[in-house]
């Protein structure tokens, strides 16, 4: 196992679904829908699948180089590959970015939290308890959080799969068309904007060495990346369905209006069933990010022990996070242009890995 983790054991291919499940499909649970409706009209469904397709040769280059260096993570490979120096730089942008994901993310979900559900209670306690119980994941490990996810899984699967039939029974099909919304070439070059959308599973070479094996992570990747393509254009699709293009396009937070909005035989206020798994896969979803910014920034500074950073990033993370004024807004304009900065250096990194392996020789070895 790599030096660097101070994990005992290693997780399994079911830990990392259930990692990869709550932390790249819950996005259709947060902002992210929004912003695909915003740029490709009611054709979004029609963008993650062109996302799906654009991102598809950069996450086979990434499994290609942790099939060839067994028993090493993406920290190991970009520092063998690119040496001390340049191996640092792209690490320390990588870092940057996770910390700017963490601390973006966290404000929208604060917000999330704090305007659909306790809009009484003040913004700063919500922080507080999402950042908080998020770090106590983050230092217990990779292991902790990984089983925590599996644990909950099938209940948040179990909820996405009655809410998305609710919305096709409740909903009217004919709102999906037209079928290109705001036509072929727009959702062809927001496709390309939006392919950030899964760096995720870029990030998930970090903890290449943390799975029990090669094979083990390759599968859980290409399970992952299929189940989340898949859950992406349904959910965007129900969405359209249940509210209407130009209705869809006021919600913030479509999958919330959803559960409010839906209506389930005689139960009423059906979010309190969902809201909860939700609520909990959202926190094992920060504390993977948190962990991921600890195990970095270890990887940067030579600290064996990173577990031990997670506070003081934690702590940084809330801070800046409450720092602006209109929080959300400013989280979400900086978002968008976050998000198109880093998508050709999520698609890029793997193909110049495996370029400079190919040149080193290494896959002839």
């Amino acid at each position: 196992m790599n030096s660097m983790d101070s994990t005992k054991g290693k997780i399994g291919l079911k830990e990392l679904l259930a990692l990869i499940l709550l932390d790249v499909g819950t996005k259709v649970a947060d902002d992210t829908p929004h912003t695909f409706y915003e740029d490709f009209g009611n054709a979004a469904w029609i963008g993650i699948l062109l996302i799906g397709l654009i991102t598809l040769i950069p996450i086979l280059l990434l499994t290609k180089l942790i099939k060839l260096y067994k028993d090493k993570n993406l920290i190991d490979i970009i520092l063998h590959l690119f040496g001390k120096y340049i191996g640092f730089v792209l690490l320390f942008i990588l870092w940057i970015m996770q910390v700017f994901a963490n601390i973006s993310n966290s404000a929208i979900y604060t917000d999330i939290i704090g305007t659909m559900y306790f809009n009484r209670t003040p913004v700063v306690v919500i922080y507080v308890v999402l950042v908080a119980v998020a770090a106590y994941g983050a230092k217990k490990g990779v292991e902790y959080i990984g089983s925590s996810a599996w644990v909950i899984l099938f209940w948040v699967i179990l909820s996405l799969l009655i809410i998305l039939s609710v919305t096709f029974v409740q909903g009217e099909f004919t709102y999906i068309f037209p079928i290109l919304g705001t036509g072929g070439w727009e959702i062809v070059k927001g496709s390309y904007n939006h392919s950030s959308l899964l760096t995720d599973f870029l990030y998930f070479g970090f903890i290449a060495s943390n799975v029990k094996n090669s094979t083990v992570f390759n599968k859980g990747i290409w399970i992952g990346f299929s189940i989340v393509i898949l859950s992406f254009v349904l959910a965007l699709i129900g969405y359209v369905m249940l509210f209407d293009y130009y209705g869809v396009r006021m919600f913030d937070y479509p999958y919330h209006e959803t559960i409010r909005y839906i209506e389930i035989g005689f139960l009423t206020n059906v979010e309190l069933l969902f809201f909860p798994f939700w609520l909990v896969s959202s926190f094992i979803r920060f504390s993977f990010y948190l962990y991921l910014s600890a195990l970095l920034f270890g990887a940067l500074f030579k600290i064996k022990h990173f577990e031990y950073v997670v506070p003081a990033l934690a702590a940084l993370t809330m801070l800046v996070g409450l720092m602006p004024e209109s929080a959300v807004f400013s989280m979400n304009k900086l978002k968008i242009i976050f998000l198109n900065v880093i998508a050709p250096v999520f698609l890029l990194l793997p193909i110049l890995l495996w370029i400079t392996a190919k040149l080193k020789g290494d896959f002839k070895k």
